[in-house]
């Protein structure tokens, strides 16, 4: 089956069907999703520090500022519901990481957060440097440029 989905030069613009079932996006303001992904999202983020040598006060910054006692516990048990402001974080920097990993190899892609870069959203400073000081917005630019890159958008 085929649904006109708009018109071209007068012209009906047809997609087929797709044969997989819509899913539904996560709905991050619902707790029990939270719950089921806080802990893996939290193994993965600090699994992603070591990867990127980032120091424990930067990766606290990346994660929105949880005082130092929070981020050692999370640390040592990330079994606990995270907000959805630092699951976001965490997504993000996931798919940076995720996304380097295709562009380049493994070293390069781990290293590429601490290179400066040329590229006019950085302005000569580093990847990491830009996400510390811009934040969860900062985050979504650099994964949409690292996505951009890999031909995922």
């Amino acid at each position: 089956m085929h649904l006109p989905l708009a018109q071209h030069n007068g012209f009906p613009y047809i997609y087929p069907t797709s044969r997989y079932e819509p899913v539904a996006p996560v709905d991050l303001n619902d707790r029990e999703q939270r719950e089921r992904l806080s802990q893996s999202a939290l193994k993965g983020f600090f699994k992603l520090k070591d990867a990127w040598n980032v120091r424990d006060d930067d990766a606290r910054e990346l994660l929105g500022g949880p005082s130092s006692s929070a981020f050692y516990e999370w640390k040592r048990n990330p079994a606990r519901v995270l907000e959805v402001d630092r699951i976001t974080r965490i997504s993000y920097l996931l798919g940076i990481y995720k996304s380097l990993h295709i562009i380049y190899g493994d070293k390069l892609a781990d290293e590429w957060v601490h290179l400066p870069n040329k590229n006019a959203i950085f302005k000569g400073s580093t990847p990491l440097a830009y996400m510390l000081a811009g934040g969860l917005l900062a985050m979504q630019t650099v994964r949409k440029l690292v996505d951009a890159r890999r031909g995922g958008l």
